[in-house]
């Protein structure tokens, strides 16, 4: 008894579980062919837009317009990904800012984006209304048949009684209570439907407003450019940093212990404790002048990081750390030199910025490769809280993951815990 309970339970939660996704679709679907309708206005507006632009006005009415568009396809590239799982990027590569009238519109014209939009706005008007209405209509459709008997008994002699349901010419009692049937069936149709629907609708989005391969390759070219700039920049910040580092550190250390051994040599014979004195500064000075050229070498590539690759170079941090770190570790071997270099650098300044900023005691570093990429995550369980946008630190990190086509998440509630996650692609090396 208690098997058959189980089991009855779970199959009506199935059944409650199927019609309320049904519902929910239905209910987005009735939302989409809402803001189809809109589209049909903006659609209108557009066209009157551009076809002014040749008398001049519509030189400043076509880009607010055509922002608007945007904005709306955008909505929808979100909604497609939010409620169907169908992730949309944004096509768009022309720059508006600080564009006079004529540019603005040139450029805007000049994306093919743009035209797609406008061809969106046409298509999901028409198809996408259907796609989207479709169950909502079923389950009007469906109520009308339900209706149909208690309407009889009212009005026996109404006209519209006569017509066809489905395929039932409603004229009496026996044809109603039949009409009842088949609405009560269109229930369950709509909400099979309407999540199939709902995709459909979040692939037609995608086969007009994802980016095409030409505008892939643009944004590519953009992000190479962009990284270029960024790598150089860094490259030759780092430069200047250990130029700056030998000049101000083990340079003058170095000249500052040739001037003491001269003095030394030259009192030599007749103060001899002063030359041993002498002698012991420039042992001193040699001893720090050597472990700062290490810690400057230290900083340009670990020796750790060279000689034993990523995965014991992350446990050497994690112990050094003062938080307790536990570390888990899963590669298939040596990503290559670069990646190496970006990952090790950037799991350093993610420790750093959790001793300094996070309150935690302790924390966990997770490195694993899956899909073509290095994946590492860095939790600490601290206070959390941690806001990216207030801090260069992110954006330095960022610098030296793009050139790789790297980049970092961060999620970080308040009361913790914070949890940084890194991605790399990158293959591996014998």
């Amino acid at each position: 008894m208690n098997g058959m309970t189980t089991g009855e339970s779970r199959a009506g939660s199935t059944q409650r579980t199927w019609a309320a996704l049904g519902g929910v679709a239905t209910l987005r679907g009735a939302a989409l062919a809402a803001l189809a309708l809109v589209e049909v206005v903006l659609f209108v507006i557009l066209v009157s837009a551009g076809s002014l632009v040749g008398v001049g006005i519509g030189l400043f009415l076509l880009p607010p317009v055509v922002l608007a568009v945007r904005g709306l396809a955008n909505l929808q590239r979100t909604l497609a990904g939010d409620w169907s799982g169908v992730r949309i990027p944004v096509p768009y590569v022309a720059e508006l800012e600080g564009a006079r009238p004529l540019q603005r519109c040139h450029r805007l014209l000049g994306d093919r984006a743009t035209w797609r939009d406008a061809l969106w706005l046409l298509v999901d008007s028409t198809v996408g209304l259907v796609l989207t209405f479709a169950p909502l209509a079923l389950m009007l459709h469906g109520l009308r048949g339900i209706l149909m008997p208690f309407l009889l008994q009212s009005s026996p002699d109404d006209e519209w009684l006569g017509n066809w349901y489905v395929v039932l010419p409603v004229s009496g009692p026996a044809t109603a209570w039949a009409a009842l049937v088949l609405g009560v069936a269109h229930f369950p149709l709509a909400l099979w439907l309407a999540p199939r629907l709902l995709r459909w609708h979040a692939r037609l989005a995608a086969a007009l407003l994802a980016p095409t391969e030409n505008t892939r390759l643009t944004h590519r070219v953009q992000h190479l450019t962009e990284t270029r700039d960024d790598a150089v920049g860094s490259q030759a910040g780092e430069l200047r940093r250990i130029e700056r580092n030998l000049h101000d550190g083990a340079q003058a250390r170095l000249v500052a212990m040739g001037m003491t051994l001269d003095a030394a040599v030259r009192i030599m014979e007749k103060h001899p404790e002063a030359a041993k004195s002498l002698l012991q500064e420039a042992k001193t000075n040699s001893a720090r002048a050597l472990q700062e050229l290490r810690d400057l070498v230290r900083g340009i590539q670990p020796p750790v990081l060279v000689d034993r690759g990523i995965a014991d170079a992350i446990r050497t941090l994690a112990m050094e750390n003062p938080l307790q770190i536990e570390t888990t570790i899963d590669l298939p071997g040596r990503p290559s030199p670069a990646v190496e270099s970006a990952a090790y650098f950037t799991v350093s300044e993610v420790l750093n910025n959790a001793v300094k900023h996070s309150g935690a005691d302790s924390g966990s570093i997770e490195v694993r490769h899956a899909d073509g990429r290095l994946l590492i995550n860095v939790s600490d369980y601290g206070r959390g809280g941690a806001d990216p946008s207030r801090g260069t630190g992110l954006r330095g990190i960022e610098r030296r993951l793009a050139p790789l086509d790297g980049f970092i998440t961060v999620l970080s509630p308040l009361g913790g815990p914070t949890m940084v996650a890194i991605e790399i692609p990158c293959d591996f090396i014998t």
